[in-house]
């Protein structure tokens, strides 16, 4: 690279804006190797602290979608619309899961980029990486034929999409740095634009499970992706979504599959799980001209469920991408489970009046299904289930939780973590949408 990586870090560092040119040298860097790890971990630290101004935030975006293959999707003669969601990640949120074969039931194509889990969030593909034989890094050719066929499918960035976005994500897991609005909105939508898509819907978490736990943070953090998205010609609208408790009453890895399972065949749905699943579907199908307005949306999301066309699609695109065909008929025989499951009680009698649902999200991590770094394996069987919800009364009958972990000790430690993030009181929740932003 022409501009030693070092200076691009001291003028980052130093609060100067920095050129499209000095960010597509950088870029190029870490695909060549000519910029380290440790180069990353510092311009990383340095963005988080000065922030980028717009025209940075496009010029990064634009560089790490195109430091590889960008996909075209006019060659397959798809009969509908290539859609996509995307959150900013929480605790309990496997809605991708179900949100993915419902849109593609309704005339969507969804060709989702998912990333792993960051911090205290837990990630799609970890999620899915708990399904046996389940592929989350095809090729591209693969990747299509689902897409395609199934209608949908749920993957991970392959080495030829956006490979700078990847080294940058894993460096900011460990370094501190997740919270950055420049970096969420450049990674986040490099992936999305090196996908091809022709419309997106944001999912910007927020309260105490979010990257940005202040109403205020959530929507600069809204307007900075449709922003940038909008300038990149990528239609997209943004829903600000609650955090403020798990999503779903289910937070791990298997025990989300599990959960998106009983939602897809009409076991359980959990109202604020299906609430936020409907907004989002409804807008996408909004965007791609599959539905008139978000009410018509919903019904079609709804009929999706009910006729079980979703169930079908979800069941098409895991057998697809090399998960056994009959996931949804014998989940249990497929995915892994804990040897220890035991009940987490209460600290006290009474109705859950606030959850710090950051501290919950570390439990599961704690437990094994989340990392501390980069190379550390993930156990997919182990996290809660049956969580209680705000408003809710536990008692010595209704514990807050079922712990499932590797060992008693680590039951005893994931126990002692969910006590301590959850407050008896009144419950003030939120509501699961609290506003839409466009660009």
């Amino acid at each position: 690279m022409s501009v030693l990586p070092q200076e691009i870090i001291r003028r980052k560092r130093d609060g100067e804006a920095l050129s499209e040119e000095e960010i597509g040298a950088f870029v190029a860097g870490l695909v060549s190797g000519a910029v380290t790890h440790a180069q990353v971990a510092a311009f990383a630290m340095a963005v988080f602290f000065r922030g980028m101004s717009m025209a940075e935030r496009v010029a990064f975006t634009r560089a790490m979608t195109h430091s590889g293959t960008v996909l075209d999707w006019s060659g397959l003669g798809l009969p509908g619309p290539v859609l996509d969601k995307h959150s900013t990640g929480g605790v309990g949120d496997n809605v991708s899961l179900m949100l993915a074969p419902a849109v593609a039931a309704c005339g969507g194509f969804v060709p989702m980029i998912s990333g792993r889990g960051l911090g205290h969030t837990g990630g799609t593909l970890d999620k899915l990486d708990s399904i046996p034989g389940y592929a989350t890094q095809p090729d591209s050719d693969l990747f299509r034929r689902v897409v395609r066929e199934a209608g949908a499918a749920i993957i991970g960035q392959t080495a030829d999409l956006a490979p700078a976005d990847k080294t940058v994500y894993a460096v900011r897991d460990v370094t501190a740095t997740v919270e950055s609005v420049p970096l969420i909105t450049a990674s986040i939508l490099s992936k999305k634009l090196a996908a091809g898509l022709q419309a997106l819907v944001m999912d910007v978490k927020t309260g105490s499970g979010a990257f940005m736990p202040t109403l205020e943070g959530s929507r600069e953090l809204a307007a900075s992706i449709a922003g940038v998205a909008t300038g990149a010609g990528l239609p997209t609208t943004a829903l600000i979504t609650a955090m403020d408790q798990p999503l779903a009453s289910a937070a791990g890895n298997a025990v989300e599959v599990r959960n998106a399972i009983d939602f897809l065949t009409g076991a359980r749905r959990d109202p604020r799980l299906l609430e936020v699943t409907l907004a989002l579907g409804a807008e996408m199908l909004v965007l791609g001209k599959l539905a008139r307005t978000p009410e018509d949306g919903r019904t079609a999301m709804l009929g999706a469920y009910e006729s079980g066309a979703a169930a079908e699609r979800f069941a098409r695109m895991v057998a697809a991408l090399g998960g056994p065909a009959d996931l949804l008929d014998r989940p249990d025989s497929h995915l892994q489970a804990a040897p220890v499951v035991r009940p987490v009680p209460a600290p006290a009698g009474g109705r859950i009046g606030a959850i710090d649902t950051r501290a919950v999200g570390l439990a599961v991590v704690a437990l094994g299904g989340g990392r501390t770094r980069p190379q550390d394996p993930v156990d997919h069987a182990v996290g809660f289930t049956e969580l209680a919800a705000l408003g809710d009364t536990v008692d010595a009958q209704r514990p807050l939780a079922l712990v499932h972990a590797r060992s008693e000790a680590a039951a005893d430690a994931a126990t002692a973590a969910l006590q301590a993030a959850c407050s008896i009181g009144e419950a003030e929740a939120l509501p699961p949408v609290l506003q839409r932003i466009e660009a």
